[in-house]
């Protein structure tokens, strides 16, 4: 009630609509807190499992490479990635866009040189941990479980702690440090999703048995793409609406800001650090959930139990609003009941109710993900879609679109062609 600005000595049956509303804001921004405590140590400890994998897949990436410059049998079409002599060689070139982007970020900031420098080698080292992470938990149980809010939330606040040390907080300072973090964060937030998508890419890959690397520079060209296309989207949305706050376009449409609460977010907490500081108790209540998670998914483990406590899983659930947590629940209720009723199918007869699931549910995303686009394009072209706004037909829509999806799943024989 503080925090919002109310009497703490106010009686609850004295509050209006708008007093609640703020509580109920005010106690979701201090949740979301416990979620980033619990993400950061979800990550950490995600980092202390994955270090045998991690440096076993850096030992096998240079022992083909000096068999390979020693004349030794060339490894299989399908087993052939992008030597990583070249991998090296681009990483090194990247230190040189990397210091200008943090350069220009402190370009006002008298020791700018030597605070570049430091947030390169930082960009470096958290980039590779980080993305060996992401691509790591997308390669073993999909892109839906890529931890990328917790790194890159773990990463504003660390960066965030040693730049703090080093800038202070006094003057300039207090303004371009935390402007340095959202660069580094906004870096890392990337390389951890790109990381994903292509370890995604070659999973599917594998399957169907490309070539590594082949794919792998495909996926360069298909980055570089994003990164021409996506901030002109961006920058045509932020024209129009305002993205996080409202649009410094005069001829923006009013009272239409497009919300960025995760952006929010990592904002709030450089900028808490660089400022009166940030409020640790909740983020130390994440900590302590998170432990307590980690020691019963371990004693599970041991028990052999099927139910275990994922440490990033809850935490992300504790970090997204309930807008999104319920239907995920929802829908991993009904995922289990449906498991439970099918004890009795085949092995076959499972594999094919699973896969024509898997199908229909990959064509909802990626058809969700172009009209995510034509939408964006129409919104930053200035055209009204007012069908789409408030309580109109749009979510009535949405309930017959997704019955009709229930309705051909059930109806489709488990039996019938796959093709």
């Amino acid at each position: 009630m503080a925090a919002t600005g109310i009497d703490p000595a106010t009686a609850w049956s004295q509050l209006d609509t708008n007093q609640w509303g703020a509580l109920a804001v005010q106690s979701w921004q201090d949740c979301r807190r416990i979620g980033v405590g619990a993400m950061m140590v979800g990550g950490l400890w995600s980092l202390i499992s994955l270090a045998r994998p991690l440096v076993d897949g850096v030992r096998s990436s240079m022992r083909a490479y000096r068999s390979t410059r020693a004349g030794g049998s060339a490894a299989l079409r399908t087993e052939f990635d992008t030597p990583i002599n070249y991998v090296l060689i681009v990483v090194l070139l990247s230190i040189v866009p990397l210091f200008l982007i943090f350069n220009f970020a402190l370009a006002e900031y008298p020791q700018r040189l030597m605070i570049s420098a430091i947030m390169t080698v930082l960009m470096l080292i958290f980039g590779f941990i980080f993305s060996s992470v992401a691509g790591y938990m997308a390669g073993l149980v999909g892109s839906s479980n890529n931890p990328i809010s917790g790194v890159t939330i773990a990463t504003v606040i660390v960066s965030a702690l040693i730049l703090v040390q080093l800038m202070g907080k006094v003057g300039i300072a207090a303004t371009l440090g935390p402007i340095a973090v959202i660069y580094l964060a906004g870096l890392i937030c990337s390389a951890a999703a790109i990381a994903g998508d292509n370890m995604q890419d070659l999973k599917c890959g594998h399957v169907v048995g490309a070539t590594p690397w082949r794919q792998q520079v495909f996926q360069v060209v298909g980055v570089l793409a994003a990164a021409v296309v996506i901030p002109l989207i961006l920058q045509l949305l932020d024209n129009q609406y305002g993205i996080g706050r409202p649009s410094p376009n005069p001829n923006a449409i009013p009272n239409s800001v497009l919300a960025a609460p995760q952006a929010g977010l990592m904002q709030a907490l450089a900028g808490g650090i660089f400022g009166a500081g940030i409020q640790w108790n909740f983020i130390m209540m994440g900590f302590a959930l998170a432990i307590a998670l980690i020691v019963l998914d371990k004693v599970q483990e041991k028990r052999g139990s099927t139910f275990r406590f994922p440490v990033l899983a809850v935490a992300v659930g504790v970090y997204l609003p309930l807008g999104l947590s319920v239907p995920i629940f929802v829908g991993g209720v009904i995922a289990w009941l449906v498991k439970r009723s099918s004890t009795s199918l085949d092995e076959a007869q499972w594999t094919r109710r699973e896969s024509l699931g898997l199908l229909v549910a990959s064509g909802l995303i990626t058809g969700e993900a172009l009209m995510g686009v034509l939408v964006a394009l129409l919104a930053g072209a200035g055209i009204a879609l007012p069908f789409m706004t408030g309580f109109g037909p749009a979510p009535i829509l949405a309930l017959l679109g997704l019955a009709a999806v229930i309705l051909y799943q059930y109806r489709v024989p488990l039996t019938s062609s796959m093709d």
